[in-house]
């Protein structure tokens, strides 16, 4: 009986070693919705286009690579999981835009785009197109990309 009982704790064991839970990251994103970014005060004409063909698109976060469209793909990235205050966000937008203007506070720019707290987790992905995604929550990722910021919802 020892010896039924020690091995199955010991398969046990095996068992949970081997299956390691995937980061929340993983997983299959739709790109819902796009806003004029606060640090713009309005798009430039060439980023329309853009923005209206990423709306309503899929992206693959994967272990190896981004899969989706063209400005968010990426092969073989670095990916770093850090927790970002409001002044870091979008590669630092917010926290430039205070440095220019001191009244600017970024947890207020923060909290119109729907972040709630005081510091968020940020994946930085190591890619080419330099593309970080903003957590707000587990189902709820944004970015910014060409003066727009974009809204990703877990699928």
């Amino acid at each position: 009986m020892k010896i039924f009982l020690i091995m199955t704790v010991l398969g046990g064991a095996l068992v949970s070693v081997g299956v390691a839970a995937e980061p929340f990251y993983i997983g299959t994103w739709k790109i819902v919705s796009a806003t004029v970014a606060p640090w713009q005060v309005s798009p430039y004409e060439s980023d329309v286009p853009e923005m209206k063909s990423l709306v309503d698109k899929t992206v693959a976060i994967q272990a190896k690579a981004i899969v989706g469209p063209r400005p968010v793909a990426c092969k073989g990235p670095n990916y770093k999981v850090k927790d970002y205050s409001a002044d870091m966000l979008f590669q630092g937008a917010f926290g430039e835009m205070q440095r220019r203007n001191k009244s600017t506070d970024p947890a207020k720019i923060a909290a119109k785009l729907g972040f709630r707290g005081s510091s968020w987790k940020t994946l930085e992905t190591g890619c080419g197109n330099q593309l970080d995604y903003h957590f707000l929550d587990p189902v709820t990722a944004d970015f910014g990309l060409n003066n727009y910021v974009y809204t990703m919802k877990k699928q």
